[in-house]
């Protein structure tokens, strides 16, 4: 027995999802007895008349319902393939092949040709004739070492357009999918090779050796070995989110790295950076820092992604491995380390100290701009840690539109210096300076923490004085698999802008990127993307970042924009729309309404308990109670890190999305396109946490940026 390997499938875990609740008990208990031992006698295996592979057989779950699995002829490879009513689960079987494929080495199941459509005959008539399929300038030979299965080149030949490829992807392997796919986008064979990590280094492969098989990427992204009760028990429990198990090749190199210092992760909404951050830490802590008292600090800019990600987090190491990953949010850590070393400062967020800058900007000049004094501070003086005014003399304030000479910052820096002596006086710390304070600290103590590496979620927000604190928790310069880092400046929702190199934190040659999105359809991911048009981001070191790499495989309707008169009829609308999914059956839980401020939220959420409806307002401090039953709301800024079927992004009318009171702080022309270019960030946020259908709603005038279609 102690050879025998059981594999589960992610088609498994969908199927075992769509059996009744009060049947799914019967398919746990017989999933524990197969996992135990699959050739005990009590395993009823039935042959599947008229199945193309003699491979599969079916098994007895109870009168009604059936499993389908491969029990191989010789070796010790169990795979379970399906679970399903009696009559469907012999059909599902019968149009279905298991094969190893040769060039990938990775576990394909695949339709027979009675259950693929055809395209009609696209090939040519003669020789002379040039082909007229999609992948004409690609050999046979070529696609196959790609993933191609050499059964379904007959179908891939008749491929003449994208539309076509879209409507065969339900019958192709993933990444079959996927390299035809990047192919057909005008990637190389070479580029869809590195991306998809097919290369085997002209290794031979053994057809029949699944258990070689299952340690391949590709078939890890389907296929589980369930090592115990306990593993199984929790694919069980949450089936739907199978990123717990199931990785994507790209994400799993990512996960598995050895880096010689810090790595720089960067990927669009949807391409899954948070997933491989936690199972980059899990693997970290299991793997490289596995001594007992080697601790990792996962840290993200806000309280309630930290606590997402803890709760995610348990989902996937056990309760030892937690105990050494300390997940926080960076303001909290930096607060609880000050209070440990005796700080006597109070840290301010913006409400203690408006009064002491009031009384800082009565000694600056007359004329002086007050926005722009304080766009100043923030933006220059703050994040670079300015103290002295030669300092301030000679440092650069690219990407400031006003410019200023040396003899008008000599005018307005007794502002700052007058400020920073108010907070002295009051024994108060803006952020910057609590973080600055917190790294002097480190600086003189030494090596005093316990973490061996650090993982950051959400690094665009974070900020330059940010980044060099972490780069001081762990000391010393570059060191294996020290830094973690993912972001996405498409998604700076906070007007904090890094370059890692200037913070001390060297990735060069260590920068990574995600490039396919597995949430978002592509539909929803062009509409986003639409929406920050003309705007350049950067890489989070200094260089850009280009939304044309970014990919959706995921297919589906296109954004539905909807403008109303007033705020009555837009909530009727989604009162109608709302009924009408819950006569369809469907979990409201998995539908989210998005607003951008919190009173506006507040006054949807108040409509929708008056017509009946149960709702549920994720707080921006506290994690998703997913047990709690209704129709979710929350604001743009909350909706960071979370996903549904199903977004209604409400209210995006003018005045509200950009927001008026934002674009208030402006001074010069240079800081309101920041700004709205932070709005458009908001709502392009709000949009990518959809899987698959979005609708933006609006009443009275509709924002700028959207077009009722």
């Amino acid at each position: 027995m102690s050879n025998i390997k059981v594999a589960v499938s992610d088609d498994f875990m969908e199927a075992f999802m769509s059996v009744p609740k009060h049947q799914q008990k019967k398919v746990r208990q017989f999933m524990t007895k197969f996992r135990q031992n699959p050739r005990s006698s009590g395993i009823n295996y039935e042959k599947i008349q008229g199945a193309a592979d003699p491979k599969l057989r079916s098994v007895r779950i109870d009168q009604t319902y059936r499993g389908i699995v491969m029990k191989p002829d010789s070796g010790d490879v169990y795979l379970l393939l399906w679970v399903d009513h009696h009559d469907d689960a012999y059909q599902w079987a019968r149009n279905k092949l298991v094969q190893i494929h040769p060039a990938t080495g990775s576990i394909q199941v695949l339709p027979t040709d009675r259950a693929v459509p055809t395209n009609g005959d696209a090939t040519a008539e003669s020789e002379d004739e040039a082909p007229t399929d999609l992948f004409a300038e690609h050999r046979d030979r070529e696609l196959v070492r790609l993933g191609i299965p050499e059964a379904l080149l007959p179908l891939v030949r008749t491929i003449e357009s994208e539309e076509q490829l879209d409507k065969l992807q339900a019958y192709l392997p993933e990444e079959a999918y996927e390299a035809l796919f990047l192919l057909a986008a005008g990637y190389a064979p070479r580029e869809v090779d590195n991306e998809l990590l097919f290369a085997r280094a002209n290794e031979d492969v053994d057809t029949e050796d699944y258990a070689a098989a299952l340690s391949e990427p590709h078939s890890q992204r389907r296929f589980a070995v369930v090592e115990d009760e306990e593993e199984l028990e929790q694919m069980l429990d949450a089936p739907l989110e199978k990123w717990r198990v199931f990785l994507h090749p790209s994400q799993r190199r990512l996960m598995t790295m050895q880096a010689n210092g810090p790595v720089r992760v960067l990927g669009g909404a949807g391409t899954g950076k948070t997933v491989v951050a936690m199972h980059r830490a899990v693997w970290l802590v299991e793997n490289t820092f596995a001594e007992e008292d080697d601790r990792l600090l996962f840290t993200t800019f806000t309280r309630n992604l930290a606590a997402d990600i803890e709760e995610n987090l348990q989902l996937i190491a056990s309760p030892e491995v937690m105990a050494r990953i300390e997940v926080v949010n960076l303001d909290a850590w930096v607060s609880q380390f000050l209070r440990q070393q005796g700080y006597s400062y109070r840290i301010d967020y913006g409400e203690q100290t408006n009064d002491l800058w009031e009384q800082a900007l009565l000694i600056g000049p007359e004329d002086a701009d007050p926005i722009f004094l304080r766009n100043e501070w923030e933006q220059v003086v703050q994040p670079k840690g300015i103290d002295t005014a030669r300092e301030y003399m000679r440092t650069s304030r690219i990407g400031r539109g006003t410019p200023l000479q040396r003899s008008e910052r000599k005018k307005i820096w007794p502002v700052f210096e007058e400020y920073r002596s108010l907070l002295e006086e009051n024994k108060l710390r803006e952020r910057p300076d609590a973080f600055r304070d917190a790294r002097r600290i480190l600086q003189d103590a030494g090596d005093i923490l316990p973490y061996r590496s650090v993982v950051v979620d959400e690094a665009q927000d974070m900020g330059m004085q940010a980044f060099k604190l972490i780069r001081q928790i762990i000391p010393g310069g570059d060191q294996p698999n020290d830094l973690f880092i993912v972001g996405d400046a498409h998604q700076r929702i906070y007007d904090r802008q890094v370059v890692l190199g200037h913070c001390g934190i060297n990735i060069v040659g260590r920068g990574r990127k995600l490039r396919i999105n597995y949430r978002t359809t592509e539909e929803n991911r062009r509409w986003a993307v639409g929406l920050l048009e003309g705007a350049s981001y950067d890489n989070l070191d200094g260089g850009l970042d280009d939304q044309g790499e970014y990919k959706s495989l995921i297919r589906g309707e296109k954004p539905r924009v909807r403008t109303f008169e007033t705020f009555r009829d837009e909530v009727s609308a989604i009162e109608g729309y709302l009924r009408d999914l819950k006569d369809e059956d469907a979990d409201l839980r998995n539908t989210c309404i998005i607003a951008r401020t919190r009173e506006l939220l507040m006054n949807y959420s108040g409509a929708l308990k008056t017509a009946g409806f149960d709702t549920y307002i994720i707080q921006r401090s506290e994690a998703e109670d997913r047990a709690t039953p209704g129709v979710r709301l929350c604001t743009m800024h909350r909706a960071k890190g979370l996903e549904f079927n199903r977004v209604i992004v409400a209210g995006v009318k003018e005045g509200t999305v950009p927001h008026r009171r934002a674009l208030a702080g402006a001074s010069d022309a240079s800081d309101e396109e920041r700004i709205l270019k932070n709005e458009r960030s908001l709502l392009y946020v709000a949009v990518t946490r959809a899987k698959r259908e979005v609708i933006v709603t609006s009443h009275d005038t509709p924002s700028p940026w959207i077009v009722a279609g």
